[in-house]
């Protein structure tokens, strides 16, 4: 039986192996182990440890529990954090499993209802009593764990715990082969690392899976994300894709429409240390003051950059351009952009380039409604280069900052506005189309519910010491 699980395991390798820098795959199938409970464990607690993913043990459980873990490294400001659990299973009395079930948190505790805790008293009941009063242990409580069965669905609560195929692969993968004595015969999962960087962490928490991401990564290739500004969720979903396809061995440049006069400024940032001179260095650009902040100039933004910003102090390969040219006007303005996004892509082929524009810009499509022959920054990139996705952005129902026409003054009015969409689940994903829409769009990609996020120089971004969370309960 063990030279067979060996040949399934060198055709994983095989499958795998081929994609050379991309990330590995996720089966949609469970991760068997060719050994026993009790000889498999030892090495599942040593994964965690080269992980760098202390932990705290139930004793003779084979049940553990990583300590919490801020996204992103230790950004001072990313305010999620996750923790694992990590649970044996026996499958035949020679052969095992783990389910890894992911815990998340916020600052604001968002996430979780008052007083959900995990018990890790003598009954180990998980999520809380089950309903028939009964008490269950961790090795029994499989009907309950099972559920839910689709990608989207989440454990008790919004988002409190999700089961993470991704991690359980990521463990069988190192683990695996040293169980068979084959350590050779795994495969190598490569971080993108700086030019300049002397080292990269083995392990970065970059989030849930984003599902269908990676699929869609080349080196070389553009992703156009057309968002609706002043939301907090999109530039997570920018910060969590850069930081798992980094992660997956490719380099990320993410393309922001920011004036190309904040391009010094951005990338002193990026290559700072983060500390109060280099935030009130980037913030006192006009850009983030303008009298009509159309939420580009977010909180969520800054935080962002804070975000890649630690990635890139880690060593891995992130770097970030600007390109929008607001003193241009229309078809000028659009052909400018479009120029210096090219001009990006065309100087840097080994990377992949996440582009993030309002969702006129992004498409592939000739027109507008008002202007039949208007051709955007989309559609101009598409003629020129052979690997470009055009992406809408899906969410569900919210509010986001907006800047939208008064009708009765007829002046600009900024603010706090709800928003209407489709509910689609908790999880982001990325999702292609067979064909393009109208608007020359290949797919979407969702972000869950929104909500708005501010200006960041009314939120105190750029003040000596405001971006700290004092409040926080992990500091």
């Amino acid at each position: 039986m063990r030279s067979a699980w060996l040949v399934g395991w060198m055709a994983l390798f095989f499958v795998v192996g081929c994609a050379g820098r991309r990330s590995l795959a996720t089966p949609d199938y469970e991760a068997i182990y060719d050994a026993p409970l009790e000889e498999m464990w030892p090495s599942v607690r040593e994964y965690f440890k080269g992980a760098n993913l202390s932990y705290r043990e139930d004793k003779d459980s084979r049940v553990l529990e990583t300590e919490w873990k801020e996204e992103f490294g230790g950004s001072k400001i990313s305010g999620y954090w996750h923790r694992y659990m990590v649970i044996g299973k026996r499958e035949t009395p020679t052969t095992s499993k783990l389910w890894v079930i992911r815990i998340t948190k916020t600052v604001n505790k968002a996430l979780i209802q008052p007083g959900r805790q995990i018990d890790w008293g003598v009954r180990r009941d998980l999520f809380g009593p089950p309903p028939d009063g009964i008490p269950l242990s961790a090795e029994d409580d499989e009907d309950r764990l099972n559920f839910p069965r689709g990608e989207n669905g989440f454990y008790v609560d919004s988002a409190q715990g999700t089961r993470d195929m991704t991690m359980e692969w990521k463990v069988f993968r190192g683990v695996a082969p040293r169980l068979a004595k084959k350590q050779e015969a795994a495969p190598a999962q490569q971080v993108a690392r700086a030019p300049e960087a002397k080292d990269a962490p083995a392990f970065t928490e970059c989030g849930q899976a984003i599902i269908g991401l990676t699929k869609q990564v080349q080196p070389g290739g553009v992703m156009l994300l057309g968002e609706l500004h002043g939301t907090q969720e999109v530039p997570r979903f920018i910060a969590q894709s850069v930081c798992q396809i980094v992660t997956s061995g490719v380099p990320v440049s993410v393309g922001l429409e920011l004036p190309v006069e904040n391009e010094e400024r951005v990338e002193h940032f990026l290559q700072s240390h983060g500390e109060d001179a280099d935030w009130l260095k980037l913030m006192e650009a006009p850009f983030w003051r303008s009298p009509y902040p159309d939420g580009r100039g977010s909180e969520a933004v800054a935080n962002m950059l804070e975000q890649l910003r630690q990635l890139r102090a880690q060593g891995l390969d992130v770097s970030v351009f600007v390109y929008d040219h607001p003193k241009l006007t229309g078809q000028q303005r659009e052909d400018a952009l479009a120029a210096t996004v090219l001009s990006h892509v065309k100087a840097e082929p080994a990377r992949y380039h996440l582009v993030v524009s309002g969702n006129i810009h992004s498409r592939t499509a000739r027109g507008l409604p008002w202007d039949k022959g208007y051709q955007p920054m989309g559609r101009f990139l598409k003629t020129q280069l052979e690997d470009v996705v055009a992406l809408d952005m899906a969410y569900d129902s919210g509010t986001a900052w907006i800047c939208a026409a008064d009708p009765v003054s007829r002046k600009l009015d900024c603010g706090v506005k709800a928003t209407k969409g489709h509910d689609n689940g908790d999880r982001f994903f990325v999702h292609v189309w067979d064909s393009a829409n109208a608007e020359g769009y290949q797919g979407v990609f969702y972000v869950g519910r929104v909500s708005a996020s501010e200006p960041a120089i009314q939120k105190g971004l750029g003040r000596p010491g405001a971006n700290e969370f004092p409040d926080s309960p992990w500091r």
